[in-house]
């Protein structure tokens, strides 16, 4: 029956009725905090671009972690900023390296939360890229003489294979719980799933970002992270913004590799990837709202133009209503204060 008789204001009168019929809901269970850390200690450092994000020394990550978890968050993703950068990513898979020594560090301290890693080379990388750069037969590092043209070099995809798989090894060693490559190299899943298998970290889990789009939503991490490429970008190896069905492809594949978890990077404007993943397939899904979207929500708030713990919740719901089972995002203690 058509109005007058189906009025669907009737649902909308008062807050208990509203929260009564609500379809989607979130939880402090659902997020994932990430931290940035960095050599040094009692090192606190806002990100200029992040406002209310830091650059945290490990004694300092360990307090967030604790916060963390007292809030109600399960979970932590580590980045690190290592003390050098070279052609071989040595920070990443070093067990001395800064996302090992956080991970131990917290775990000694915080032993129930979760901590995931980040499996990537960018951070560690001379040159900024996610995997090994290749101009003609040579390598090019921090000695090369100058950034070459386009055309002039290749990120290698098999080869870089190898230092991922030693860096989600060493990641477990140090008691990383969720293993989490965002480098978009074709095959990485299974051969971190191998890797993982021949050291005996079998019940490992593997979190893939196998949806994640070369985005300019990206800029505020990069300057976090000091990842930045030193040249070209990385449209060759992250997907194309345009591309919903390629993104299914991906994700299937990884499925096929041994993925455990999926996730779709960035998320509130790549919703419909989310909802269509939910869809196709019954893994848990996380999103990640990304650096661009906090801050885009942190300048517009700060210049009065939208109320910012509104936004801040409504963003995190979208997402959740997408299809999201997990959400990693900068707010994560925030909302979890306000859910609470």
């Amino acid at each position: 029956m058509a109005f007058p008789a189906n009025r669907l204001r009737r649902l909308r009168r008062t807050e208990t009725l509203r929260s009564m019929v609500r379809e989607t809901r979130l939880t402090p269970e659902s997020f994932v905090y990430p931290l940035f850390v960095c050599p040094g200690s009692g090192l606190r450092k806002e990100v200029r671009s992040m406002p209310g994000v830091f650059n945290l020394s490990v004694d300092e990550a360990v307090k967030e972690a604790r916060e963390v978890q007292a809030l109600g968050v399960p979970s932590i993703i580590l980045f690190g900023l290592p003390e050098k950068k070279d052609e071989a990513a040595t920070g990443a898979w070093a067990d001395d390296g800064i996302v090992q020594r956080a991970a131990r560090a917290i775990k000694s301290e915080v032993r129930d939360l979760l901590i995931m890693g980040d499996v990537c080379l960018c951070e560690y990388m001379s040159h900024g890229h996610c995997g090994i750069v290749k101009s003609g037969p040579q390598s090019l590092g921090a000695a090369a003489a100058a950034p070459p043209a386009t055309a002039e070099y290749e990120i290698v995809n098999d080869a870089s294979l190898e230092i991922l798989s030693r860096t989600a090894v060493s990641q477990a060693r140090a008691g990383v719980d969720i293993i989490a490559p965002s480098d978009m190299m074709d095959g990485r899943v299974g051969a971190i799933r191998r890797a993982l298998d021949h050291a005996g970290y079998t019940n490992t889990p593997i979190l893939s970002y196998a949806a994640k789009y070369a985005s300019g939503f990206y800029g505020p991490f990069r300057e976090a992270a000091d990842s930045a490429p030193q040249f070209g970008d990385r449209r060759s190896y992250q997907m194309d913004p345009a591309n919903l069905r390629e993104a299914m492809r991906e994700i299937e594949l990884d499925v096929e590799e041994g993925a455990d978890m999926i996730m779709v990077k960035p998320a509130m404007p790549y919703l419909d990837v989310i909802a269509t993943a939910r869809e196709r397939f019954d893994l848990p899904l996380a999103a990640y709202q990304v650096s661009g979207e906090y801050a885009m929500i942190e300048a517009a708030a700060r210049n009065q133009w939208i109320d910012r713990q509104r936004v801040m919740m409504e963003s995190l719901v979208c997402i959740r209503r997408a299809g999201a089972s997990m959400i990693l995002t900068y707010y994560a203690k925030e909302a979890a204060r306000l859910l609470a």
